[in-house]
């Protein structure tokens, strides 16, 4: 019974990653399918180019919440139900179903976001240190290049190195090696862009996208 309670835990914690915050907001503020637009990616940051500053700063917080939520409070009920020898573990196992959820997401025929707001929320609940440090890397590379993917990616690669500097669990490590893949991986499609030089900037200041245009990435 207890291995049945603590799978539940990961098919809740994927039902929650699952919810597709930018395509809600596209239907219910737009009445658009967001996927047609911009990068076609259903993510915070495409919310910001097509929906403003507001919509995307709200979709972004959501979408961390639902990493946080799924790695802290979530996974301590199911660890209450049922303790587990190693429950540092079960709480890297459930983030990861919220993270699954969020990019392959069953609402949306299993496409979704590339999951580094989700990804973000665990490492919140996990490792909030390691969090902050991948955090100030992202802001320097993204004030520095204007690319929020580039800035992603160059974050999670250093999230690792920062475990290893910092003597962290092997699991914690193991896991953000893992979570580095997995994003790197999610944005392969914009790394061809920056090498073509063709990934399009972001400007927290002045945003100019029009809502009227198609995705803009061919």
């Amino acid at each position: 019974m207890g291995y049945v309670i603590l799978f539940l835990g990961f098919v809740a914690a994927y039902i929650i990653g699952a919810i597709p915050t930018a395509y809600i907001f596209g239907r219910v503020l737009k009445g658009i399918d967001i996927r047609e637009y911009g990068s076609g990616n259903v993510g915070a940051t495409n919310v910001f180019r097509i929906m403003g500053k507001t919509p995307g700063a709200i979709a972004l917080i959501i979408d961390i919440i639902k990493g946080y939520v799924a790695a802290t409070y979530l996974a301590s009920g199911f660890l209450y139900l049922a303790p587990v020898t190693r429950p540092e573990l079960y709480r890297i196992l459930v983030g990861l179903s919220a993270i699954a959820g969020h990019n392959w997401t069953i609402f949306l025929k299993f496409k979704g976001g590339k999951g580094v707001a989700t990804s973000a929320g665990v490492v919140i609940g996990l490792i909030p240190k390691i969090f902050w440090l991948g955090f100030l890397v992202w802001l320097i590379t993204f004030f520095i290049t204007g690319f929020v993917s580039l800035g992603s990616i160059v974050a999670v690669i250093s999230i690792p190195i920062f475990t290893l500097a910092f003597g962290e669990p092997a699991e914690i490590v193991i896991f953000t090696c893992l979570l580095c893949l997995i994003i790197v991986y999610k944005h392969k499609a914009n790394i061809r862009r920056l090498a073509r030089g063709e990934e399009k900037r972001i400007s927290l200041f002045n945003p100019k996208f029009a809502l009227g245009s198609k995705k803009f990435y061919k």
